[in-house]
């Protein structure tokens, strides 16, 4: 398995690399710079499977040409430059509203790959066009197939962390893999619960969530509890990407138990078989679809 997604990678990698070649003549690339990029990590060492908040900085030429629809392309690599996962996305204002000399800042909280690497590691991004893979040149320092270097960081064990069992009230995980692309996800019913060991101080839960079903009988909203105490209400936006939420629970809330419950509790749920229209056989009863839930 782990063989098969490397060989996605590297394939992924030569093919980015024709592009940027072809985009190039092949030869010196003398196309003018349409831009910069930076990124900086909230913090340098980082745990296996933790959140990170990465903020992304574009600043756009002064005689830039329109950039029409571009995606930003993020790549992990090892300290071999073997590319270990991807965060490719959208930026929150598309591309094709930019203007020359702008300069664009946005922060995403991303969620380390479970990867068996730990070490230096590095990110090289940059822009591309969805629909032909076409690189666009930037001003920082090329590494050949126009993509740019942008952070160093460490990778740490995944013993790091807290660890959270994810207990009652969830259905079985769902994955989707693409190439080093791999996204998985848990649904919970009406209620789940996270458990994990009291670390007797103030912690952070990120709550990665959404609910993509339109249906006017699934959910609207998420709360997240410590017994009957809701620490925090969270509405979904129908359709919308996952939202990152972040919840701080003070240690007092936590209370002095060896261990703590947290209970995610939807206003509604669903059942896909009984929904009008519907074209499945699916029969459970769904709440939130939980991509990651981290206490830090």
């Amino acid at each position: 398995m782990q063989r098969r997604g490397f060989l996605a990678a590297r394939l992924l990698a030569a093919i980015a690399l024709l592009s940027a070649t072809v985009a190039c003549g092949g030869g010196t690339d003398n196309a003018p710079a349409v831009g910069s990029i930076s990124v900086s990590l909230s913090r340098p060492r980082v745990a296996l499977g933790s959140p990170v908040e990465m903020t992304y900085a574009f600043t756009v030429a002064p005689d830039a040409p329109a950039l029409g629809t571009r995606k930003v392309f993020v790549h992990f690599l090892d300290a071999n430059d073997e590319m270990m996962w991807t965060d490719d996305h959208d930026p929150p204002t598309p591309t094709s509203e930019w203007t020359p000399g702008q300069r664009v800042e946005y922060t995403r909280t991303v969620f380390v790959g479970r990867y068996p690497y730990v070490g230096a590691a590095k990110i090289v991004a940059g822009l591309y066009a969805p629909s032909t893979n076409e690189r666009l040149k930037l001003s920082n320092e090329d590494r050949g197939d126009r993509s740019y270097k942008v952070a160093d960081f460490e990778l740490l064990p995944q013993t790091e962390n807290i660890f959270v069992i994810f207990k009652d009230g969830w259905h079985q995980s769902e994955v989707v893999a693409d190439g080093p692309q791999r996204t998985e996800w848990q649904w919970t019913k009406k209620e789940a619960t996270l458990a994990f060991r009291n670390p007797k101080r103030d912690v952070v839960l990120f709550l990665d969530a959404d609910n993509p079903a339109t249906s006017r009988n699934s959910a609207d909203q998420i709360d997240v509890l410590i017994g009957d105490q809701v620490l925090a209400s969270a509405p979904f936006q129908k359709g919308a990407p996952p939202v990152v939420r972040k919840v701080p629970i003070s240690a007092a809330q936590l209370g002095t138990a060896d261990m703590v419950e947290l209970r995610l509790v939807v206003d509604k749920t669903f059942v896909p078989a009984l929904e009008a229209g519907g074209a499945t056989g699916d029969t459970r009863e769904l709440g939130a679809r939980v991509f990651h839930a981290f206490v830090q």
